[in-house]
């Protein structure tokens, strides 16, 4: 007997719903884990979840699967769910992958200056830097690097980069010193920038190399220094 294929999708139409339910609870813990609400290493409690976001248990699990994909969350046998934790090496693998991309990305890039996001990323950044604002300094800081990637015109690299900047921030809310940190690059992004607006590709794609092997040894000697207090 030949099975009614619309029968079939309208049984689907309930788990349809709840992984639509799933993807905006996994867009809230993103956010929260992004911005250091939800600092790493700390437990996502089930119950409280639930009760805080009106939602089930089975909808909290299938956003926690979406965030594990995402390598933002960690499950652990019998105790649940946390905000994952980067290893020291977990660091040096993300900037290995950031130098593939982003320096490929200026050494093709075919416009005639850099776009606005970059230049405004920029700015950005020097205006919270003045102000005091590290959190919002490293927030620029990291659009400026997706308006770098954003360069190679490939929505498959953006949204690339859009996880490895997420995973990044797990490794910047542990980390002691943030001005330290950030402010030696703020000078750096404007040189790469007028080195884009210039047409000199080379210069601009070497200064970035330079620039990320840079951050790595800082990241790295940070966030560890950040696991031993």
């Amino acid at each position: 007997m030949t099975s009614d294929p619309m029968a079939e999708l309208a049984a689907d139409r309930v788990s349809l719903q709840r992984t639509s339910t799933a993807e905006r609870v996994a867009h809230i813990l993103r956010e929260r884990i992004t911005d250091g609400t939800l600092q790493p290493g700390s437990r996502l409690p089930e119950d409280a979840l639930c009760s805080a976001l009106g939602v089930s248990r089975n909808t909290l699990r299938e956003a926690f699967r979406l965030l594990i994909h995402e390598h933002l969350v960690a499950s652990e046998l019998n105790r649940g769910a946390f905000v994952r934790q980067l290893s020291g090496a977990d660091v040096v693998d993300l900037y290995q992958v950031r130098q593939l991309v982003e320096c490929a990305a200026v050494r093709a890039f075919a416009g005639a200056h850099a776009p606005d996001d970059l230049r405004h990323a920029v700015q950005e950044g020097e205006l919270a830097a003045k102000e005091d604002r590290w959190a919002d300094v490293a927030t620029a800081n990291l659009r400026f690097h997706q308006a770098i990637v954003g360069l190679a015109g490939s929505r498959r690299l953006d949204e690339y980069m859009r996880q490895v900047s997420a995973e990044l921030r797990l490794a910047f809310h542990v980390m002691q010193h943030p001005r330290t940190f950030h402010e030696p690059f703020l000078g750096r992004n404007r040189e790469i920038l007028e080195r884009l607006d210039a047409g000199d590709l080379t210069t601009a794609a070497d200064l970035l190399a330079g620039y990320l092997r840079d951050a790595e040894r800082r990241v790295v000697a940070g966030y560890e220094e950040a696991q031993t207090l």
